[in-house]
Order: structure tokens, then sequence, then C-alpha cells
């Protein structure tokens, strides 16, 4: 991966221990170091999780790849809340989309030989990243370890990740009936572990 030096920005005096958000400012100021930095730290976990939702490596590879590159090319537009020295919830936002994204664009191959242009995430955590936050530590987020790993799987791309039925079978490799059957049994369980 090349990347370009861009305009010169001061950068801030950064190194392995430096938090996320000087990183980034590092990054936006055209540091590639500080890019490869928040690679080491970041790509093992996100990767981790990219796997959990996708079984095809290569488009987990292909969605960890485009996700740095966003980074690199939208570093400057990341702000953190104060006191925020992680910028995890940003990184997943941008990769979870990134995948998103690679198995649309694998979907309508056939359709087109048009590629689609590349998705880019731009700007701070959303409400509905907030919100995913807040649903993965707090009461729901408990109800959902309480699952089964498949019904799990099935509320998790679905519902949290917002894929199709379709795109949800393609990452989980299972029939689109068997998802939809797996998230109608899912929805029942968290009904009932929430409200008994």
């Amino acid at each position: 991966m090349k990347l370009f030096r861009r305009a010169h920005r001061r950068a801030p005096s950064y190194g392995p221990e430096s938090t996320d958000p000087v990183l980034l400012t590092a990054v936006a100021a055209g540091e590639a170091e500080a890019l490869e930095i928040l690679h080491r730290r970041h790509a093992p976990w996100l990767r981790a999780r990219l796997n959990y939702r996708c079984s095809d490596p290569d488009q987990v590879d292909a969605a960890l790849q485009e996700t740095f590159l966003a980074v690199w090319r939208n570093a400057g537009s990341f702000t953190p809340r104060p006191g925020d020295t992680d910028a995890g919830a940003w990184l997943w936002t941008i990769a979870i989309r990134q995948l998103i994204s690679q198995l649309r664009r694998r979907a309508n191959r056939w359709i087109s030989d048009i590629e689609a242009e590349p998705y880019e995430t731009i700007g701070d955590a959303s409400a509905e990243d907030t919100v995913l936050l807040n649903i993965e530590h707090g009461p729901l987020g408990a109800a959902l370890h309480t699952l089964s790993p498949e019904l799990r799987a099935a509320i998790q791309a679905t519902v949290l990740d917002g894929l199709t039925v379709r795109e949800a079978a393609q990452i989980l490799q299972i029939p689109e009936g068997t998802v939809k059957t797996r998230v109608m049994r899912a929805k029942a369980r968290l009904r009932e572990a929430l409200t008994s």
C-alpha cells in the first residue's frame, strides 16, 4: 500500500504510546508512521470482529485495507469527545461499513460490469453508532450473549449491522430462509430475556 504525503500540516510529536487522537492528528498531517501504529494497535481486533461477521478471509482483508485507506484520507475528520483517548468506535464504524460495501459490490458484480464507487466514511461516530455501542454494553448486549452463536450471528448481521437477509445469508453461508428463522427465534428469546 503506497501512501502519498499530503500538503504539510504540523504533526504533533507521537510514538507507540500516543493516544488515538494524537495519532490521527499526525495521520491527518501526512505521517504514515502514525498510521502504521494505529494499524498495529487496531487491525487485530478489527479483523477478529469482521471475521465474526464474514467467513470469507479475502473480503475481510479487503474491508480492512479499505478501512485504513479511509482513515488515511479522513483522519482530519475525527473529532474525539472530551477525555476520549480511543478511536475504536470510529474505526469499527468505518470497518463494518467497508465490509458491507465489499459484499454489496461482490453481489452486484454479475448484474453490471461497472464498478461501484468506493464507499468512504467521513466524520465522527453517528448517533446510530453511539446507540449500537450502548446496545453492546447495555442489557441488550448481555441478553445477546445468552443466545447461541448461530442465533447471535443472525441477529447481529441483520439488525445490528444492517445487512439484508440475502447479504446475511452470504456472509453466514446459510440459506436465506434459515437466516429469517434464526432472526425470528433470536428476537423471541431476546424478548423473553428482557421482559423476565
